[in-house]
């Protein structure tokens, strides 16, 4: 199918998208949530393909470790879609109304924005995230899914239309790319009498591809270059704990810990221990010259290493004079994507927070917790620190815009 027949479907899909009752949405999603169960065997097959031409191919471990599916997945798919089956049906919803001197009634009314375009990599969960997003808040979508999950997302993706069709849903409101080509994907992202919004979930060079080519506005994140600020009234034990996580839970992901910031006058007291957890769980680790005098075998950290998204195994550490010095570092390197202090001090935990502009900033707790599903979203389309229209994690909320609306009794303009 051209580019141009896809995208006209999903746009006259979309005005009845746009009207679907909530039950009519809860009842799909309801189907789907039972067919992940029912078919769990034909998709943990279908991704088994996917992962050995990924092994075969010498992909990285962390991103076969993304690509997996199986039974434990297919549950977190499932706890995804019940919350979003739960969360408030967003479109119609009045977010706040005034009048004017002359009488009239003014509000806001949250409307879908009408079709997105969603490119993704290497995690076949966004297929079904992307979909149970999308449907509730009133979105047609067009899913374009990385060559590395081919097999994966056509499998999920026949269970979504198969959930359409059950509930008696026109399933052209979500069309699936299924070629890689180049051209093609470009052609979709010139049609913007079409398509309203892209939102490019992968690397920094997938996401500035898709920006260069685009004629559609791009919601977007280039990187997270996450921080973790410990600073000098850290409670230790907490400390530990929470850089571990956000580091070596899932480091090829987003909002992993990739530059650790201590204050210099616990520095002697934390950083020696930290660095034995961290290698224990085999982290290489780069620093300031005042962190390889205290740490044996430190690489030392380049320039360059400071605006680094590893993605891996990999942490920079550098020890700061103080608050100020550590502000400093994040606003010079930082992606606004999400930065955490680890503190007992009040005041500085709410200087943190006001000083930072990341689109989430954390208090004595791990980066990894900039999730929708986390933060309770029900779960996300991706993290924006574009600010506009959405900054942060993108749910059900973030999927719509608000319309003017007003009621008169008559009114004139003079």
């Amino acid at each position: 199918m051209k580019p141009e027949d896809i995208a006209k479907e999903a746009k006259i899909a979309s005005r009845v998208f746009a009207h679907l009752k909530t039950e009519a949405k809860n009842s799909v999603l309801s189907e789907l949530k039972r067919l992940l169960s029912h078919k769990k065997d034909y998709i943990i097959e279908e991704n088994k393909k996917d992962v050995e031409k990924a092994r075969s191919a010498g992909l990285q471990k962390s991103i076969i470790d993304r690509l997996m599916v199986d039974e434990k997945v297919i549950k977190e798919m499932q706890k995804s879609i019940e919350d979003v089956i739960n969360l408030p049906d967003p479109v119609g919803e009045i977010t706040k109304t005034w009048r004017r001197p002359n009488g009239l009634l003014v509000g806001k009314m949250r409307i879908p924005i009408g079709v997105i375009f969603i490119i993704y990599e290497s995690r076949p969960n966004v297929t079904i995230e992307a979909f149970s997003l999308c449907l509730k808040s009133g979105n047609a979508m067009i899913l374009k899914g990385g060559s590395e999950a081919f097999f994966s997302n056509i499998a999920l993706y026949s269970l979504i239309r198969e959930a359409l069709e059950r509930e008696s849903v026109i399933s052209k409101g979500v069309q699936l790319v299924e070629t890689s080509e180049r051209d093609y994907i470009y052609r979709l992202l010139s049609l913007d009498e079409y398509i309203d919004l892209v939102i490019p979930r992968g690397g920094e060079s997938l996401i500035r591809n898709v920006v260069e080519h685009s004629r559609i506005p791009v919601l977007k994140h280039y990187k997270g270059v996450c921080h973790i600020f410990v600073d000098e009234s850290a409670d230790m034990e907490m400390a530990f704990k929470v850089c571990l996580n956000a580091k070596v839970q899932k480091p090829a992901t987003c909002n992993a810990m990739e530059t650790l910031l201590v204050h210099e006058s616990i520095a002697e007291r934390f950083l020696p221990e930290m660095a034995r957890l961290l290698r224990n769980e085999h982290v290489d680790l780069k620093g300031c010259e005042r962190t390889r005098e205290l740490v044996d075998d430190v690489e030392y950290a380049q320039e360059d290493d400071w605006y680094r998204e590893y993605l891996d195994y990999i942490l920079s550490i550098k020890i700061v004079r103080d608050m100020d010095d550590a502000i400093e570092h994040i606003r010079r390197y930082g992606s606004d994507h999400t930065d955490a202090i680890i503190t007992r001090d009040y005041n500085n935990a709410w200087r943190f927070i006001r000083e930072i502009n990341s689109s989430l900033v954390i208090v004595n707790a791990s980066t990894r917790l900039n999730d929708g599903f986390q933060l309770g979203l029900g779960a996300e389309m991706g993290i924006s620190t574009s600010k506009l229209h959405a900054f942060g994690p993108m749910g059900l909320e973030e999927l719509t815009v608000t319309k003017f609306i007003a009621f008169g009794d008559g009114q004139l303009r003079e």
